[in-house]
This record gives structure tokens, C-alpha cells and sequence, in this order.
């Protein structure tokens, strides 16, 4: 690569983080829900959509993830213990949710949008693009609707579910670390620590292994009692911001004529998951006696990055929440390619 591509490149990607935390601001000055992460997607999506080119390297992404992630180990605690069979009703629930809400879309697609019955799936299985991706580049769906769509996803449950939640009323608590900050040796340590682990979980083809590296290692030290807290408020803004930038600037890549094409599908399907996980969430409150707001966010098929980075910037548990969603990717790793080669054989 010669210097004045680089050159060019930086710029590039100096001017999509700009416009991302720009976005940020704004979205924080009036006092929108999730604002960092909103702000942000929201900012580069637009320019994106305008025919500006953006990009947010995969390094600066995992940065965003890794703070994400430390900030979601603090609502993890020795009493924990105490709650895993609440955990494994509205576990079980979910499972079913997603099994239901997947197979909603990928009707309402099929049946209106003719799509195929493999396209379909892989469209509607919320948080899990790069397995999509793959599934579709093996010749089981078309790779355009499949990344339109799901991006398309991710953009709209980040922007409408927390002003959904807010307009219900919802407000979390003050998160586990009860506003208490990590002091800057304990956060240097656990910040080393999260992405020695993010890079075996890499190698385990673990999903965002960078946003589970801190987790798990925020999650250790704060059930042993080692640490208490959260990073300082300006590092969590900046790692909503990254991450946002990064979802909004993947928009660039997709032609606005696709976009277009696949906006109402979009819509549609999006509508119909939501509305099947917002049930079921109305149902595990009945049961679990917990906030829906929270379930649903726990519950709402989206991206684990961005749903559970929604559930800490609104004040939720966000030991529920990430769980939640690190286990709907989990089964839905297991369970989409024998639904996607089950409805391939029926052609």
C-alpha cells in the first residue's frame, strides 16, 4: 500500500469517527435513550445512505466491544447462584421465542417478498450475520438480501426499541456497580486480561469474542470481589460511539438501490419478531415477576453487541441481558444450519 492510500485511508476513517461521536453528541444533548451507541449509528448510516463512503476498521470495533464488555461484568455477583432457576424459565422461554419469531419472518418473506425458503432464514436469524453470510456464500441463499436485511435489523431495533422502552415508561436502576468507577490500574489490568481472552475466544470461533472477552473477565473479578465498578463515563461513551460507527458505516458496502429493493421486507420482518419476543416477554414477567422492559430488551432480536450495549445504556441488569443474548446466538449457531438444509432439501 503506498503512503498517499494510506494517507487516504486515515483520513477516511478519521472522518467516519468524527461523524460518528458527532452523532453521539448530538443524540446525548437531547438526552436520547442509548445515545452514544444510537447517535452514532445513526450518524454514519445517514452519510452512508447519502453516498459517502465509511469505514470503521474491525480493530477499533473490538475496542468499543472490549469496553462494552467490562462494563457488562459488573452486574455479575457471587449471589447469582441464587437466581438460575429464574435464569432457566426465561432461558427456556427464549428458546422458544426465537424458534417462533425466526420462523414468522422467514414466512412473512417468503409469502410476500418470494423469497426463497433458505434466503428467508438466514434473513431472519437476529445477531448472527457472519453465519448467514457464510451459510449464504455456500450457495444456500442470496448473500445481498441476506446482509440488506440484516443490517437493516440491527439499525432498527437500535433505533427504535430503547424510545419504545422509554415511552413505556421503563427506567433500569443504577446498575449493579452502583455508580462506583474502576480506578485506572484496575481497569489497565482487566483491559490486558479481556483481550488475551477475546483472542482465545477468537480462536474458539466464539461470537464477539472481544465483547465476551470483557465480560468474562469484568464478571471474575467482580464475583471475587477484586473489582467494583465501571470504566470512567468518557471510555464507555467513546466504545458505544465506536461500536455504533461501526454498525452504520457497514451501510456504505450495500448498494442504496438494495436498500431500497428490501426496506419494507425489512420492516415487516422486524415487526413481526418484535412483536413475538415482545409476547413472550410479557408472559416470563407474568412468571418471573421481572421488569418487561428488560425482558424484552433481553429478549428482542437484535445483535448481542448492540442489544446488550441497549440493556446497560438503559439501566438495566446487565447480567440478564447479556446472557440473554449470548445464548440466543449460541442455539441459534447449533440450530439455523438444520433449519436452513431442511428447507433447502424441500427446495
Amino acid at each position: 500500500m503506498s503512503q498517499s492510500t494510506r494517507f487516504s485511508k486515515a483520513i477516511l476513517i478519521a472522518k467516519s469517527l468524527l461523524i460518528g461521536l458527532a452523532g453521539s453528541a448530538i443524540a446525548y444533548a437531547l438526552n436520547l435513550p442509548a445515545a452514544p451507541l444510537l447517535g452514532a449509528m445513526l450518524a454514519t448510516a445517514i452519510i452512508s445512505w447519502a453516498g459517502q463512503k465509511m469505514s470503521v476498521p474491525e480493530q477499533l470495533r473490538n475496542v468499543g466491544l472490549l469496553v462494552i464488555g467490562l462494563s457488562l461484568g459488573s452486574g455479575f455477583t457471587a449471589d447469582m447462584i441464587n437466581d438460575a432457576q429464574q435464569f432457566a424459565v426465561s432461558l427456556g422461554l427464549l428458546s422458544i421465542s426465537i424458534v417462533l419469531s425466526m420462523l414468522a419472518s422467514s414466512w412473512i418473506l417468503a409469502r410476500f417478498w418470494k423469497q426463497s425458503s433458505s434466503t428467508a432464514l438466514l434473513s431472519s436469524a437476529p445477531g448472527t450475520l457472519s453465519l448467514a453470510l457464510a451459510m449464504a456464500a455456500e450457495g444456500k441463499g442470496d448473500s445481498t438480501t441476506v446482509i440488506c436485511l440484516q443490517s437493516m435489523r440491527l439499525l432498527m431495533l437500535a433505533a427504535f426499541l430503547p424510545l419504545l422502552v422509554s415511552f413505556m415508561g421503563a427506567e433500569g436502576g443504577a446498575g449493579a456497580a452502583g455508580g462506583q468507577v474502576f480506578g485506572w490500574d484496575v481497569l489497565a489490568i482487566l483491559t490486558v486480561l479481556g483481550v488475551l481472552l477475546a483472542f482465545v475466544f477468537g480462536r474458539l470461533n466464539l461470537p464477539a469474542p472481544f465483547l465476551l472477552g470483557g465480560m468474562a473477565v469484568s464478571a471474575i473479578a467482580h464475583i471475587g470481589e477484586w473489582a467494583h465498578g465501571l470504566p470512567p463515563f468518557a471510555i464507555i461513551f467513546v466504545g458505544f460511539a465506536l461500536v455504533g460507527a461501526a454498525s452504520g458505516a457497514r451501510f456504505a458496502n450495500i448498494a442504496r438501490v438494495d436498500l431500497v429493493k428490501n426496506l419494507g421486507a425489512a420492516f415487516a420482518s422486524v415487526a413481526v419478531a418484535a412483536l413475538v419476543s415482545a409476547m413472550f416477554a410479557i408472559l416470563a414477567s407474568a412468571l418471573l415477576g421481572l421488569p418487561i422492559a428488560q425482558i424484552w430488551v433481553a429478549y428482542a432480536p437484535g445483535g448481542v453487541e448492540a442489544m446488550a450495549a441497549i440493556g446497560l445504556a438503559l439501566g438495566f441488569d446487565p447480567a440478564f441481558v447479556a446472557l440473554h443474548h449470548l445464548f440466543r446466538i449460541s442455539l441459534l449457531i447449533l440450530i439455523l444450519p438444520i433449519f436452513v438444509n431442511l428447507a433447502a432439501a424441500r427446495g
